[in-house]
């Protein structure tokens, strides 16, 4: 078997070499070579898996987090000859959501599946932002939980506290966001706090906001926050989102769809797989079983 392994050298704290010399000799014994490939710059991994020429390779696997992953999937959906070669990810990010849901979060456990060769299809969502189209593999967040994932990114000295710090200061600044949102072909008109669309169980580090999600089902797990809750009612939901209890709340409603699109009064950049990225409008569609990833 042979595999190309794309790494970030400088990338968080420098997790992947040392990543790579625990992983390397698994594959080394086993007989799979591997071709190592160092990034350059942000988008470098998505560029990569654009390009590269997979002729007489098993796979692709990236040492990093949700972003890498989203970038390589990113990167197969561009090809021009329509290769959909299986992915491997070695958790090496700060959260690792898409791992937590097939119970991978170990490095080496993760090797150790793709040497397996087990795999499994999973969906994908398509989203159409001002006529680009880009894509989704774990999750789309608009409203507070991306206020609070931006602050995040400039406060990553404080450690994984930092999210709840900051979770607790943005609820009591923030404010209504008036949006139309048509689930499937449902149109909502109201005030929101946040809406996430989630094709994990898990965002963040290790939290259940969509605790009855599937990878596989064809379908995408809607959060939806209208602005209609205190502030002390919201801030006492956050921590239960850690356990998924927050799902049986009165003020968070839940929808399992194919497709939905968000049209909000001011147009607002999103949390697209843990990156800030795009804009405001979009539409999403699920594309069932697009992508092929290594698993237990």
């Amino acid at each position: 078997m042979k595999f190309y392994l794309t790494i970030n050298p400088h990338g968080g704290s420098r997790k992947g070499p040392k990543l790579l010399k625990k992983i390397k000799p698994l594959f080394d014994n086993s007989n799979i070579e591997l071709n190592v490939i160092e990034t350059k710059f942000a988008g470098h991994a998505k560029e990569l898996t654009e390009q590269l020429d997979f002729t007489g390779y098993d796979g692709i696997i990236s040492i990093g987090g949700d972003g890498t992953l989203n970038e390589i999937v990113n990167g197969l959906m561009f090809r021009k000859d329509d290769v959909n070669i299986p992915i491997g990810l070695i958790p090496g990010g700060s959260g690792n959501s898409f791992m937590h849901d097939l119970e991978l979060v170990n490095p080496i456990d993760a090797a150790k599946a793709i040497i397996n060769g087990n795999k499994k299809l999973v969906d994908l969502a398509e989203l159409k932002i001002n006529h680009v189209t880009k894509y989704a593999i774990n999750i789309i967040g608009w409203g507070l939980v991306t206020d609070i994932a931006n602050k995040a990114e400039k406060y990553r000295w404080m450690g994984t506290s930092r999210y709840t710090i900051l979770s607790a200061l943005e609820v009591f600044t923030y404010k209504p966001r008036p949006a139309t949102l048509v689930v499937d072909d449902k149109q909502i008109i109201d005030d929101f706090t946040f809406i996430i669309a989630c094709n994990t169980i898990h965002t963040g580090k290790g939290m259940k906001m969509a605790p009855s999600a599937e990878l596989d089902d064809g379908l995408i797990d809607l959060i939806v926050v209208k602005h209609k809750a205190s502030r002390l009612k919201l801030l006492s939901m956050l921590p239960t989102v850690f356990d998924g209890a927050h799902i049986k709340n009165p003020l968070v409603e839940h929808y399992k769809v194919s497709k939905f699109s968000l049209i909000p009064q001011k147009n607002e950049i999103l949390n697209i797989d843990g990156e800030i990225t795009g804009s405001t409008p979009i539409d999403v569609r699920v594309i069932p079983k697009k992508i092929t990833i290594f698993c237990k």
